[in-house]
């Protein structure tokens, strides 16, 4: 499963450690799946809705942190006890959750790769300290779970990210940062078997059965994500190339003199360019990290603090009075 390193403007973890979480994550999957096979094939998977409610977690982990912060009061202490409530949090967030009979090993991948979306979710919208609200939309979001559970690990994906440029914030739309290279990409997806004419003007002419309408020139959105990342990636000193693509897969794209170096994914050209992301074997490189930390050096963040760190803060800031 490809790693979602940032969700639109939702806190993550990945931007607190973006060195630490990619290895850890693939650990977590790994084991997991190992052990949730096991279980299964041992006739061990627990009963409908066996764990714990998020409310009740939430209550368990913030009485730990009260008890603990009792006990540790420098900095370096508590970063330590976040690792321990954050170790924790992820084995709760791994908890398997069967409300079905699970008859085939295929069925079970589907169901782990359910739950992994969820806690990758989870870990773009949270950290020990922070919360962000999350659009309930994004639980659904067929894209996000192409992206998320049919790429590899070795992939990091900022979706719909929110970059603060000059001041100013910038939604931009999808980016993949691969072992070789940075994906922009823009989706033109609307009805199955829809026709789309390209053109350099502002608006593509849409065409579906008898039905002809017009739709923005995603090159628009495409180039302007194109320069802002070359931007940031060339004052950073990082060398990877950009690549842009226009992503249609139930639909054509007809785009007579196209411009150069851009790629037009659509029925029949998108699996072949799907089938060489997936079979990579590749592993995460620095360059590729360093990517990724630059950009997300400029993605904006909206969160709160949580209850018992927020009240924690506060006592520390009286006692210091």
């Amino acid at each position: 499963m490809a790693q979602l390193i940032k969700l639109q403007d939702y806190v993550s973890r990945y931007e607190t450690d973006l060195y630490r979480y990619p290895s850890q994550f693939v650990r977590l999957k790994k084991q997991q799946w190992e052990k949730m096979k096991q279980h299964w094939e041992n006739g061990e998977l627990p009963p409908a809705s066996p764990i714990v409610k998020e409310e009740e977690q939430e209550q368990e982990r913030n009485s730990m942190k009260e008890k603990l912060f009792s006990l540790f009061k420098k900095k370096e202490e508590e970063e330590e006890l976040s690792s321990s409530i954050q170790a924790n949090d992820e084995e709760i967030a791994f908890e398997m959750e069967s409300h079905h009979d699970i008859s085939t090993e295929e069925e079970l991948k589907v169901s782990f790769l359910d739950l992994v979306f969820d806690f990758q979710l989870r870990w773009a919208s949270s950290t020990i300290m922070e919360k962000s609200y999350v659009d309930n939309s994004y639980h659904y979001d067929e894209r996000l779970r192409y992206l998320l559970q049919r790429f590899p690990d070795n992939i990091f994906v900022l979706y719909n990210p929110v970059l603060k440029i000059k001041h100013a914030p910038v939604e931009l739309e999808t980016i993949l940062i691969t072992p070789t290279g940075i994906w922009c990409l823009t989706f033109l997806e609307f009805e199955e078997g829809t026709a789309y004419i390209g053109s350099g003007e502002r608006f593509w002419l849409k065409k579906w059965g008898d039905l002809e309408t017009k739709v923005l020139n995603p090159l628009i959105g495409l180039r302007r994500m194109e320069g802002i990342l070359h931007q940031i990636i060339q004052y950073a000193g990082v060398d990877l190339p950009i690549h842009k693509g226009v992503i249609s897969r139930n639909g054509y794209i007809d785009y007579p003199q196209a411009p150069m170096g851009i790629q037009f994914l659509d029925k029949r050209l998108h699996n072949e360019w799907f089938q060489q992301q997936r079979s990579s074997p590749s592993p995460i490189k620095s360059v590729q990290l360093k990517a990724a930390q630059a950009i997300m050096e400029y993605c904006q963040t909206t969160s709160f603090k949580r209850l018992q760190w927020g009240e924690h803060a506060v006592e520390s800031d009286e006692n210091q009075q």
